[in-house]
């Protein structure tokens, strides 16, 4: 019986990895082949699909090397992969290892952009539009393609006052960054995991903790 749950969960969460990756990539290569850089739909005043694209991290952060961002993203997803794994041979909670593997899935689905979308698309312009192109003729190399982006929330628009120091007069934006599906599941997987799985993460840091001190030199 314990068997038969542990392919139950395993199955199920790769379903919502699988799920996520397809509705991720879709909407990711219908954005680049369908609009010019910069380019962009309104939805509603709140709401934009506007398309652009990055070297970062999530929502278009960066802070390091871009080779050495996508190798480190595969040491990390691979990693979690192995942890959400153990999870399911373990038994753990069923809620937990959706929302690992919802994390997982948006990790994933931006290192699949830095991995082979410069490989396998023309270079995007806001004069034209993208296409697919011959593996390894498109505008950049393995582990050096952009993320693409595409939801804009511009909440609220407005103008900073004239008193306030450096910034008197500029526009405002609230919420500002673009960003992707693959963003939103590992946005919404962590805020599930502070939320619901505190138990988990406790348990986490605990072996985490029990590890490190096995490992140092008496």
């Amino acid at each position: 019986m314990a068997f038969i749950k542990v392919n139950k969960k395993g199955l199920l969460v790769s379903v919502v990895i699988i799920l996520a990756l397809l509705i991720d990539q879709i909407i990711k290569i219908e954005v680049k082949t369908g609009m010019p850089l910069g380019g962009q739909i309104h939805i509603t005043d709140w709401f934009y699909i506007k398309f652009i694209e990055n070297n970062g991290m999530a929502y278009g952060m960066t802070f390091i090397n871009k080779p050495v961002l996508s190798v480190f993203r595969i040491v990390l997803i691979s990693l979690l992969g192995w942890y959400i794994c153990r999870q399911v041979k373990t038994g753990a909670r069923t809620f937990y290892i959706i929302v690992l593997g919802l994390v997982f899935a948006g990790a994933l689905g931006n290192l699949i952009d830095c991995m082979f979308y410069g490989l396998v698309f023309s270079g995007s312009s806001p004069y034209f539009t993208s296409y697919l192109v011959p593996f390894g003729e498109g505008y950049s190399g393995f582990l050096t393609g952009r993320v693409v982006d595409m939801f804009y929330f511009p909440l609220i628009v407005t103008t900073w006052p004239e008193w306030v120091p450096v910034c008197g007069g500029d526009e405002f934006v609230f919420f500002s960054p673009i960003f992707n599906f693959a963003d939103s599941c590992i946005s919404v997987g962590f805020v599930l995991l502070v939320l619901f799985c505190r138990q988990e993460l406790a348990q986490l840091s605990s072996d985490s903790k029990k590890s490190t001190r096995r490992d140092e030199p008496k």
